[in-house]
């Protein structure tokens, strides 16, 4: 069996009726940098090869299906995303949709226990 594991949160994401203002907010009260894509890149101290990414999407989104009625996404770094979903998926772990390949990496998406979606991140490199 292989060693299922987090490597650390690979992104946070924020559902809002109005993305702009939100992100406005975070800007003007928490000095939040928003990126032309919408979201900011966090670099840690402790670990500057690893960023977490931060990100508003519009209420409704359907990114964040089928999870609809939440408002937030967490997105966890894994080390090896194809042997995890091997095992989520024998372990009866509902997997929503089909693994993405990015240039950036490697996604996938299952529901928690709670019906939570969760976005599954395998980086191409530790840069990311």
């Amino acid at each position: 069996m292989m060693n299922k594991r987090v490597t650390g949160i690979g992104g946070v994401f924020i559902c809002s009726q109005d993305p702009k203002r939100l992100q406005q907010w975070y800007h003007d009260h928490l000095g939040i940098e928003i990126l032309e894509y919408g979201g900011s890149m966090f670099r840690w101290k402790d670990n500057p090869e690893g960023t977490t990414t931060w990100s508003v999407f519009k209420q409704g989104t359907d990114y964040m299906k089928p999870a609809q009625d939440r408002a937030f996404m967490i997105n966890y770094r894994v080390e090896d995303l194809h042997g995890l979903l091997f095992w989520l998926e024998k372990e009866g772990v509902e997997i929503v949709g089909r693994m993405e390949e990015e240039s950036y990496g490697k996604f996938a998406w299952v529901l928690d226990c709670d019906g939570n979606k969760v976005e599954l991140w395998q980086p191409v490199d530790t840069a990311l």
